[in-house]
């Protein structure tokens, strides 16, 4: 009991004995301190349009490497990468180090590639292999990008802001209702957005699933909360389509993504659809 540790890095702050892996299925204490399972396990590997994220606000028309591991810190029953994000330490991989992976984008900028996007499953749970990888970008003048659900604890947000030069994050829901179906936190999302706002370009999006946050009002609460922070953070409401534990509904209705779209540019200057 004595060598028992907390995982600082999200807001379950899993208790671990040695040996113990958290409920990410990533992050374990190898009895000195918590630490990345994952780290540099690369599951997932492509040269993507930076649209693709999405982000339309960030260098426009170039392209990154986007690289995945395996795990996530929520639960979500519509995850459209559920294949790695609630896989365990069993899933194939290759292995990296922060070197070679920044190495490999290097000899790609030829290709118009302008960093590395940590992406597909939950990056933060890679936190130290995302650290030392994006500080070797900098000294390289390439990109840092997460693709994040926000699920993150304020100190370990601000330790690594410094490194990071973009951010799409999930705001999957406008309510703790929503986050405990999912097994988030609703205020810390909220946190990461903001705070994040004031240290990166940040782009948001909200995945519309029918019955569970497709109402008129939710989107009018979540773009006036978005536009609080800046009228200019662009939002992306994409389309459902089922996946991994929800298959008894069907996608979102197209009409319904473009009519909660036109409701957010009531407060938001930039609203883009997806997947439709």
């Amino acid at each position: 009991m004595a060598n028992k540790k907390v995982c600082e890095i999200c807001p379950h702050h899993c208790q671990l004995d040695v040996g113990e892996i958290g409920k990410c299925r990533a992050r374990f204490n190898d009895g000195e301190k918590i630490f990345a399972l994952n780290y540099g396990k690369i599951t997932s590997l492509a040269l993507d349009p930076i649209e693709k994220k999405p982000l339309y606000h960030f260098f426009p028309k170039s392209f990154i490497l986007s690289v995945g591991s395996y795990g996530c810190n929520l639960n979500c029953p519509f995850c459209q990468n559920f294949e790695i994000s609630m896989a365990d330490s069993t899933f194939p991989a290759k292995k990296f180090s922060p070197e070679e992976l920044v190495n490999l984008a290097v000899d790609l900028i030829p290709k118009k590639n302008i960093g590395i996007a940590f992406t597909y499953n939950e990056p933060f749970i890679s936190y130290e292999f995302i650290r030392d990888t994006s500080e070797l970008l900098k000294k390289n003048n390439l990109k840092s990008v997460l693709v994040t659900n926000g699920n993150i604890s304020g100190g370990a947000l601000k330790k690594i802001l410094p490194l990071i030069d973009a951010m799409n994050i999930d705001l999957k829901g406008f309510s703790q209702k929503i986050y405990d179906e999912l097994g988030g936190d609703f205020e810390t999302v909220k946190n990461t957005i903001k705070t994040s706002a004031e240290s990166c370009h940040v782009e948001v999006t909200s995945l519309i699933v029918p019955q569970m946050n497709d109402s008129e009002a939710d989107m009018i609460q979540e773009a006036k909360w978005l536009a609080s922070i800046s009228k200019n953070i662009p939002l992306h409401v994409s389309r459902f389509f089922p996946r991994y534990k929800i298959l008894d509904r069907p996608a979102t209705d197209v009409k319904k993504v473009y009519r909660l779209a036109e409701v957010a540019r009531n407060f938001l200057n930039f609203v883009y659809t997806g997947n439709c």
